[in-house]
């Protein structure tokens, strides 16, 4: 074993026994690590996850509802100045109907998400779909992914009984965040509305794209600082994917060991977090969601959306999944989970 590798793996164990390092180290990790080191942690993760959660998958089932966004990031397939994107509203009927859908074959999270589409989806609209989704599957927690609500907005929803949002705030490094989004987007707003989530009590998810153009080791041991220090409950790991009208079209995909790796690092720091194996992690390798779950993940979110909109919530190219039906989505992936040794499992899944 060489130096290097010793040194990345006597920092994985540090981190395993202190549930923190300093950036110096973090930047040793980063900078250092192999595939040795990978399947190290991944191990380290997979015994952590195995420990709290048995071999038991949560699953939530995605209601991707709006591909209209006011916003324009760099990064994504639905920016408002993507003029080739094809887009949609469901009904609140709409919604509701897939989450019944949804309800029968065993989900037990719904997570709403969609593009900024406020003047549309406005927060009394939205809490009212909320609260019509509680009254339907009282035993069920609605996740909410809308984006970067104001204090008043974010308490509403969660009064009419929201339970967990998710925003990831993509990178944790003020300068990188400035090279992914326009001038108009503010770093400090989006980490501010991150804050006001945990304040008003939701199970709140952040998280970061892996490989994003301009990332760094030390935007990566910026992000893992973050987690650190904010605690999230949920974390969404994914490596960043281009899409073809975008300005990063020509820009490589992320790594997708380093995607495993961070999934692994998080869970050794975080033993109890809700961790995602990302639909991003099974496009850009057809194993990527099994060998997600192997790294420390306990999460899969299958598309309830219907499969006439799904190929229009197209946030990056290849995006799977979205031809099959809500029915197939949840068959597929109890048997690849079975295949691995894992079972998903009828519950909300809350955050302990």
């Amino acid at each position: 074993m060489n130096t290097m590798s010793e040194k990345v793996k006597s920092l994985i164990d540090k981190l395993a026994a202190e549930k923190s390092l300093s950036k110096e180290e973090w930047l040793a990790v980063f900078g250092g690590w192999d595939e040795d080191d990978r399947a190290y942690a991944a191990g380290k993760a997979r015994e952590i996850s195995l420990g709290v959660f048995g071999n038991k998958v949560y699953i939530r089932g995605i209601v991707e509802f709006s591909n209209v966004c006011k916003n324009d990031c760099y990064y994504c397939g639905i920016r408002c100045s993507n003029t080739n994107a094809q887009r949609y509203r469901l009904s609140d009927g709409e919604i509701l109907e897939c989450c019944a859908e949804g309800y029968e074959y065993g989900f037990r999270t719904f997570v709403l998400q969609s593009g900024e589409d406020y003047a549309v989806y406005h927060p009394e609209r939205m809490a009212g779909i909320v609260r019509s989704i509680k009254k339907a599957h009282p035993d069920c927690a609605v996740t909410l992914s809308l984006g970067e609500l104001e204090r008043d907005a974010l308490k509403l929803l969660k009064d009419a009984g929201a339970d967990r949002y998710l925003l990831r705030h993509e990178t944790a490094n003020k300068e990188h965040y400035s090279k992914l989004h326009p001038e108009n987007m503010s770093f400090a707003h989006r980490m501010g509305c991150l804050r006001t989530l945990k304040e008003l009590g939701y199970q709140t998810g952040a998280g970061m794209m892996v490989g994003s153009p301009y990332q760094t080791d030390e935007c990566l041991a910026d992000d893992m600082l973050f987690i650190e220090e904010f605690g999230p409950q949920m974390i969404g790991i994914g490596p960043f994917l281009p899409h073809k009208d975008t300005p990063f079209r020509d820009k490589p995909k992320g790594s997708y060991e380093l995607t495993l790796f961070l999934l692994s690092l998080c869970r050794i720091m975080l033993p109890r977090v809700l961790l995602p194996a990302t639909t991003a992690l099974g496009t850009i390798r057809p194993d990527g969601r099994e060998q997600g779950i192997l790294s420390g993940a306990n999460v899969i979110m299958p598309n309830l959306s219907p499969t006439a909109v799904r190929k229009k919530y197209m946030l990056y190219d290849g995006k799977i999944c979205t031809e099959d039906s809500s029915d197939e989505c949840r068959n597929c992936i109890s048997a690849r989970m079975k295949r691995i040794g894992y079972e998903v499992v009828v519950a909300r899944g809350d955050y302990v």
